[in-house]
């Protein structure tokens, strides 16, 4: 849960976070900035309400001082009573030797449980792999996804979403015929959608009362996460360069990403536009996605393509919040959008995009265990179901049971020789 404005939202992720609480494994949870994973901390420490709980931010420079120059006598410190101790610490990033410490502490103290969180998918996920395996447990707190946007605005929408949603996770992967009815809910879905679309998910905008100040909410996350942090990260001596590098990387949004481009625009080294990509890879920015080949080698040689895990932040950096409807760049949103829905609905399963050497191309193909289920949106009025040149020929060419259209308003259920696709809103992705 959230709490903003002694108002609690839920998260869905406190449903994995309390599952294993009692096991022994460490929790490391990643995520961006302000993503509130140090509320998500909060909760948990309510939750264990009655036993020993110790909650430590290394942002303080005083604790990761202490906590640095002996790690096993500073936790040993706050161990004075008998039970199991829960330790929750915030920002566990900042700390030198990050998974290595946590494997001492960890193999030393039997009766403590370790919850770490941080902002950099890179120091958390290599340190604590490396030094870990088997003995962490890990999670990912990004900004609120559309259904935890839609609880904190309105519930019973919410509802509505859950059942639909769950309809069309069970078409993508049992194939099940959905009850296609006259969606009479659109119009309500409609503004929220667009609301979320265009100022993104971060925890912060959730509740704020106007659009002026949803903009300053991002343009201080901007300001303080990606101008200041990441420089400073990357040491970066030109920062024209690097947020030169995230504007184009914006407007790149949904295309095959060129660096050769990308390095020409902003008169950067290629070397140095690949690191700066790379970083904000790691921290939550962006994300890449790799094109579909039966050949994973050849998989990782061609261009990627470039997506943002918050439109909101995306749409503060190229300085447009205007309507999904009047936006030229709405194609691109809509994906954006449907990329980060299925990450959510289907985590840890490889999503990729297809391409043709005669650019035939399908937005998504996602690997569902052997299963390969290509995904279009198309954010347009329709009639009648209209099926794509590109997505009849990955059709014809891997002859899947299964594909998914997602449209603006329009349900339908249509079989294109032995494939089931299904034409499903963008509302209930």
């Amino acid at each position: 849960m959230l709490n903003m404005n002694n108002e609690t939202f839920p998260r869905d992720i406190l449903t994995d976070l309390t599952k294993w609480l009692d096991r022994k494994e460490a929790y490391a949870i990643k995520g961006p900035r302000q993503s509130g994973k140090t509320t998500i901390l909060k909760i948990l420490q309510e939750k264990l309400h009655g036993k020993n709980v110790v909650f430590l931010n290394f942002e303080d420079p005083d604790i990761i001082e202490a906590f640095e120059t002996n790690p096993k006598q500073y936790i040993k410190s706050f161990m004075i009573a008998s039970g199991k101790y829960y330790f929750l610490m915030d920002e566990y990033q900042y700390v030198k030797n990050a998974g290595k410490t946590l494997k001492l502490l960890y193999d030393t103290f039997e009766n403590a449980k370790f919850i770490v969180t941080g902002s950099s998918s890179l120091e958390l996920s290599d340190a604590m792999a490396k030094f870990l395996v088997g003995r962490v447990f890990f999670f990912e707190l990004l900004q609120f996804n559309f259904h935890e946007f839609l609880i904190a605005k309105n519930p019973r929408l919410a509802n509505i979403y859950s059942e639909k949603n769950n309809q069309i996770k069970e078409f993508i992967i049992n194939g099940t015929i959905l009850p296609i009815e006259k969606d009479p809910f659109q119009k309500e879905f409609a503004p929220l959608l667009n609301e979320y679309l265009i100022f993104g998910g971060y925890p912060a905008l959730i509740k704020a009362a106007d659009p002026e100040t949803k903009k300053m909410i991002l343009k201080n996350i901007y300001d303080t996460y990606i101008s200041k942090d990441i420089i400073q990260f990357l040491k970066i001596s030109d920062p024209t360069k690097y947020r030169c590098i995230t504007r184009t990387l914006a407007a790149f949004t949904g295309k095959l990403l060129n660096y050769n481009e990308v390095s020409v625009t902003c008169q950067s080294y290629y070397k140095e536009t690949k690191q700066t990509i790379a970083t904000l890879a790691e921290t939550y920015i962006i994300k890449l996605i790799q094109p579909f080949h039966r050949n994973p080698v050849t998989e990782l040689k061609k261009n990627p393509k470039v997506y943002f895990f918050d439109m909101g932040l995306r749409n503060y950096i190229i300085s447009n919040f205007n309507p999904i409807e009047k936006r030229t760049d709405a194609g691109a949103i809509i994906e954006n959008h449907t990329f980060l829905c299925l990450r959510n609905s289907f985590p840890g399963q490889t999503i990729n995009y297809w391409r043709t050497t005669a650019k035939a191309e399908v937005d998504f193909i996602l690997r569902l265990n052997d299963e390969l289920i290509p995904i279009e949106a198309k954010y347009q009025q329709f009639q009648k179901p209209k099926i794509s040149r590109s997505l009849r020929s990955f059709l014809k060419t891997y002859q899947p049971k299964k594909a998914l259209i997602v449209t603006k308003n329009f349900w339908c259920q249509e079989k294109i020789e032995n494939t089931t696709v299904l034409f499903a809103p963008a509302h209930y992705i």
